[in-house]
């Protein structure tokens, strides 16, 4: 079937009669009886017969109908990154990052990379890493910013920073004495704790070094963000395993960081498309990002 077979078809099944859709697709009714007849004409069986004054489909065409869904998906995508392509301002930076790094390290750097770039702007947007992935490859992201490492063979994938994970609970969960030591995993046995969600890169993980732990601390609350986990901490609920970026960004007076042994390494990753080049305003911006996340890192390992 060719693609002009495939609008008639599914302008017919919308509207359940050839003026219908001929009205549908701005076209006569004899150029719509036309194609589907030479569609039909190529299949070798019909697609359509009258049922009481209305075109019903075929058995044939029901079964022709769930890849048709599949191509007319596939095409609003090409439409879709067609419009992308033709509205992209050339001087707009596009940044998507998961949202615990684009509150603790988009904020204070943005607004160095727009003293450099006077003339250029940006849009900034929260996302998890599988949206990123599919903002660059559909050309509505121009870089990404996560902890998880995606495989995809169009992305590049660039190590911006590496750190490891921390406890952050709330004040006065342990005593003063313990708060600069590290917490062995052991220690947080039948804790309470603040989880990340399944689909969270490092859950996975952790997951894997509390299993040895008895008894097993007890995840009372899941959320799906490490912001939301650290309000949660904040707010008393429970103690939550985090990246350092959002663990730095809770309040002192409120909260307590303990590094973990042994350490639970995470990485800073920037994704760009692999068929592209970066613009020097995009490299400045992971050179921004890779200064500041090294200093949120350096001031942990100093607390």
């Amino acid at each position: 079937m060719r693609l002009r077979h495939i609008e008639v078809f599914q302008a017919i099944r919308q509207s359940g009669s050839v003026s219908g859709a001929a009205q549908l697709l701005h076209v006569s009714q004899p150029a719509v009886t036309k194609v589907l007849q030479h569609a039909e004409l190529q299949l070798g069986f019909p697609l359509f017969l009258r049922v009481r004054g209305k075109l019903q489909a075929t058995p044939e065409a029901l079964e022709l109908e769930r890849e048709i869904a599949k191509v007319s998906e596939s095409l609003q995508s090409v439409r879709r990154l067609a419009q992308n392509l033709r509205n992209n301002p050339g001087r707009t930076l596009r940044i998507g990052a998961t949202p615990a790094l684009a509150l603790s390290l988009l904020p204070q750097l943005i607004t160095s990379w727009l003293t450099r770039y006077p003339r250029s702007s940006c849009e900034l947007s929260t996302h998890h890493t599988r949206e990123l992935v599919q903002g660059l490859m559909m050309r509505e992201l121009d870089v990404g910013l996560t902890l998880k490492q995606p495989d995809h063979p169009g992305l590049a994938v660039q190590t911006i920073a590496t750190g490891t994970l921390v406890a952050l609970a709330p004040g006065g969960f342990w005593p003063q004495s313990q708060a600069d030591m590290p917490l062995a995993l052991k220690d947080l046995a039948g804790t309470s704790l603040v989880g990340l969600s399944t689909d969270d890169p490092l859950s996975a993980l952790l997951e894997h070094h509390l299993a040895v732990v008895d008894p097993p601390p007890r995840v009372r609350i899941a959320v799906q963000t490490y912001p939301l986990a650290r309000a949660l901490v904040e707010a008393g609920a429970g103690v939550a395993i985090v990246d350092p970026f959002t663990a730095l960004g809770a309040d002192p007076a409120t909260t307590m960081i303990r590094p973990l042994a042994p350490a639970l390494p995470m990485t800073l990753y920037a994704l760009t498309r692999a068929d592209e080049t970066a613009s020097h305003p995009l490299t400045t911006l992971l050179e921004l990002v890779a200064a500041r996340a090294g200093e949120l890192v350096k001031q942990l390992d100093a607390t």
